[in-house]
């Protein structure tokens, strides 16, 4: 199966159904983007939640990760402060809206608009393993940052 002509059907729902579903910008696109659903104001060196409008119900054997778009951190001064959202399939009930945590590294504070991009979403694979503890693993390389500058 070819995933970039058959897409899997995502449930959704919005909260506000004024605000547009999430789209892909280009056919080559691996994320969706996710708009904010109220104007908010993040203070200087502050955190928030940003309301990303949708919940959502993961497919079984995936995960949603969430990270925020490449020109976020430029226009907005805004980063994630852990880096990228894991959103869990069990994830999906009525009180589960996708939040985008926000961190503002500038010195004042910053605002994101109804409807502006901010984040976007990526369904990646998953497995679940079962552990088989082992008295040895072999010889390892050297530990952390052992394999240059």
């Amino acid at each position: 199966m070819d995933v970039s002509t058959q897409p899997l059907t995502i449930n959704i729902k919005r909260i506000d159904s004024e605000l547009p579903l999430p789209t892909y910008a280009t056919v080559g696109s691996v994320g969706f983007d996710l708009l904010c659903r109220v104007d908010t104001e993040v203070a200087p060196r502050g955190l928030a939640l940003l309301p990303s409008n949708l919940i959502v119900e993961t497919p079984p054997g995936y995960m949603l990760l969430l990270t925020m778009r490449s020109s976020t951190a430029r226009r907005k001064g805004l980063l994630m402060p852990n880096g990228v959202g894991v959103i869990d399939q069990d994830y999906c009930g009525d009180g589960d809206e996708l939040m985008v945590s926000v961190y503002n590294f500038r010195d004042e504070p910053v605002t994101v608009l109804r409807g502006e991009r901010v984040a976007q979403g990526i369904f990646l694979p998953i497995g679940r393993f079962e552990w088989n503890e082992v008295e040895h693993v072999g010889k390892g390389r050297g530990g952390f940052g052992s394999t240059g500058d």
